[in-house]
């Protein structure tokens, strides 16, 4: 009974603890440095032009909600640059892990 209680415990802390973001960005010098998860080309070129114009160092992570996708970023990147990332990320462009229902 107590190891059942145990597999629960370190199952709970891994659906809670555990960052499992869809796609990891990270910048250095306004060249993305490097990625996790699909990132789709044409955000890629976007991301290109965008740290071509002004240098920034930092992270940023995207997340599957309910709702669509959240975007997270360091604290090092200024707002602007977080403003001109959201408006040109693609919403619709990501893969999703899982198979839908028609």
């Amino acid at each position: 009974m107590l190891y059942v209680v145990i597999i629960a415990v370190v199952l709970i802390f891994w659906l809670v603890g555990v960052d499992r973001p869809v796609l990891k960005v990270e910048f250095r010098s306004g060249e993305i440095n490097s990625f996790k998860g699909h990132l789709p080309p044409s955000f890629k070129h976007n991301l290109v032009e965008i740290g071509d114009k002004q240098s920034f160092d930092g992270v940023m992570k995207v997340y599957s909600k309910r709702s669509g996708y959240k975007l997270n970023f360091s604290k090092s990147i200024p707002k602007k640059i977080q403003q001109r990332i959201r408006n040109v990320f693609p919403h619709q462009g990501l893969k999703s892990k899982g198979t839908k229902k028609a």
